[in-house]
């Protein structure tokens, strides 16, 4: 595509692949992240190292923190920030029970807000039962508007 086709195309792809992201350990075609006109698309995003180690094995806070500065890299290399962000996905692990399922949601959660404008995305969390490998206790997906972080009051 030229320059001109671009411009004339508003659903333009681009794939993001900020320096530094983790990688799966055998190639794949996936990607970190897409921007389609004016909407990014970030894929699931772990607490992984470059080659795709777990960073913070059993710590939920390091986890979530590494997680939502991966999706923080993604949206930057597609121009958006974390106010442009209108659906967030998050998926965590915990095998615990009673007040210790609280203690780890409230763990994560403290660590998202610290990200999270006001007001925040939509939002979704599911506990599930594992991901990719054992270790990883939490991933991220999220959907942003380039250019939507001002919004109308209702």
């Amino acid at each position: 595509m030229t320059q001109v086709d671009d411009i004339l195309n508003p659903l333009t792809r681009q794939r993001l692949m900020p320096p530094g992201s983790w990688d799966w350990h055998i190639p794949t075609p996936f990607s970190q992240g897409w921007r389609v006109g004016d909407t990014i698309f970030v894929g699931g995003q772990l607490s992984a190292d470059e080659h795709g180690n777990v960073v913070g094995e059993g710590d939920i806070e390091v986890q979530t923190r590494n997680v939502f500065d991966a999706v923080t890299r993604v949206l930057e290399e597609g121009g958006a920030t974390w106010s442009d962000v209108v659906k967030l996905n998050t998926y965590y692990c915990c095998n615990e029970t009673g007040d210790a399922v609280r203690e780890f949601w409230e763990k994560m959660t403290r660590v998202r807000l610290e990200y999270l404008p006001t007001p925040g995305p939509a939002g979704t969390a599911v506990r599930v039962a594992g991901l990719m490998y054992e270790g990883f206790l939490i991933e991220v997906e999220a959907i942003a508007v380039v250019g939507s972080g001002k919004f109308l009051a209702p």
